[in-house]
């Protein structure tokens, strides 16, 4: 794998030089499954001239073979911001260190220099958002169980009548109003509030539901009379027009002629269509780039909560709390088997979110208190940068 490794960084970033190349993820934890992909991580140097000049790559990327090598400055850009992936990076286990370049023990030697009170944010964070995760996997699970498809506008759009409100589609279905032949104009004072008018002219005129001997005789009086045959109205719904009117989540506004009675008068909940927008937005990029497998764990157990994401929370948690306590990190998680325990849902994940909820103040609580410095010393990290530098290019 060391080659295919230099392989990848030679192709993306000729000349570059490779400082440090491992295994991570749940091989580097002690959590890998018979079914668990091996990923690699490392940091790189590039070359000088693409450094002096135009050619600046941040990272390499093979996303195919969960892979990911950052650039020597890039690399201590986010160990000074306390990144956990790159934090476990530098605490790598030693059977997972695939290369290692003399010179990147210049890092490793300051390697507790870059533990801060700023891994109370990024830890705490990351936990966060796995728990996020794995309750965002709930909504997408129930989705594909029930086959949904995108809602559109209209089912976000409600009459109001009385002290409720409608549903415009159920309201409008025993009533039968073609949209083309809606006006909608704004209530003055009053936030997505609309009156709603229908064209009867343009509907007796043009509307295929009329018998067609009938649209023509009301088209001749209309034109006998040297009257418009409608109002131009426009319809409820911007769409099919432009480049982005197919994603709009607006109404099309009409002008209404003096002394129209509206038909109704409705209320559109644009902030839950937009919202449902972008959770299908998402489900539909999950449903295209799941893991099979874990689709498959997460079923197996039932409990409708991603417990992978659950595992990295409760991960995330302790490492957090032993930096705290001045233990450092370790990769190599001692509690291995009650994580992969997490992984696989033999617990209850919904009290594990709760408990974790709660420890997160603790956290909190325990970095105030601790003897870690406030940041990361930007001078160590520049003087390291620098020191590496000169001597891969020999500039000494």
């Amino acid at each position: 794998m060391k080659d295919q490794l230099l392989n990848l960084i030679e192709s993306k970033s000729p000349g570059s030089i490779p400082l440090y190349l491992v295994i991570r993820g749940s091989h580097a934890y002690g959590t890998n499954l018979p079914t668990s992909d091996t990923d690699y991580s490392g940091v790189f140097v590039q070359n000088l001239d693409s450094i002096l000049g135009m050619s600046y790559v941040e990272q390499i990327n093979d996303d195919k073979n969960d892979i990911v090598i950052y650039e020597l400055r890039r690399f201590l850009e986010l160990l000074a911001k306390n990144n956990p992936t790159i934090l476990e990076l530098l605490n790598t286990p030693e059977d997972c260190i695939v290369y290692k370049h003399p010179l990147f023990d210049k890092i490793l030697e300051n390697k507790d220099n870059f533990l801060t009170k700023i891994c109370a944010n990024s830890f705490g964070g990351y936990a966060k958002e796995q728990i996020g995760k794995a309750k965002g996997q709930n909504k997408k699970q129930n989705w594909e169980k029930d086959k949904v498809t995108r809602k559109e506008v209209l089912d976000f759009v409600y009459v109001i009548d009385g002290e409720k409100s409608i549903p415009w589609k159920v309201w409008n279905s025993d009533k039968g109003f073609e949209e083309k032949f809606i006006g909608v104009v704004n209530v003055p004072n009053a936030r997505d509030i609309y009156s709603v008018f229908f064209d009867r002219v343009a509907y007796n005129c043009f509307s295929e539901s009329i018998p067609e001997n009938v649209r023509e005789s009301a088209k001749y009086i209309r034109t006998e009379a040297n009257l418009p045959m409608g109002f131009g109205y426009k319809g409820l719904v911007k769409t099919g027009e432009g480049k982005n009117m197919a994603e709009s989540n607006q109404l099309r506004l009409s002008s209404i002629p003096k002394g129209e009675t509206p038909i109704c008068i409705i209320t559109y909940n644009k902030d839950g269509y937009t919202q449902h927008c972008n959770d299908y937005k998402s489900y539909e990029t999950w449903l295209e780039q799941r893991n099979e497998q874990r689709w498959v764990d997460v079923e197996s157990h039932g409990q409708k909560i991603d417990g992978k994401n659950m595992m990295h929370c409760r991960r995330l948690m302790d490492m957090a709390r032993e930096i705290a306590e001045g233990k450092g990190i370790v990769v190599r998680r001692p509690n291995a088997q009650e994580l992969i325990d997490i992984r696989q849902g033999k617990v209850d994940l919904q009290i594990l979110i709760n408990h974790v909820e709660n420890e997160i103040k603790e956290i909190d609580i325990l970095y105030k208190n601790s003897t870690l410095p406030d940041k990361v010393d930007m001078k160590l990290v520049d003087q390291i940068l620098i020191d590496i530098r000169k001597q891969i290019y020999n500039l000494n």
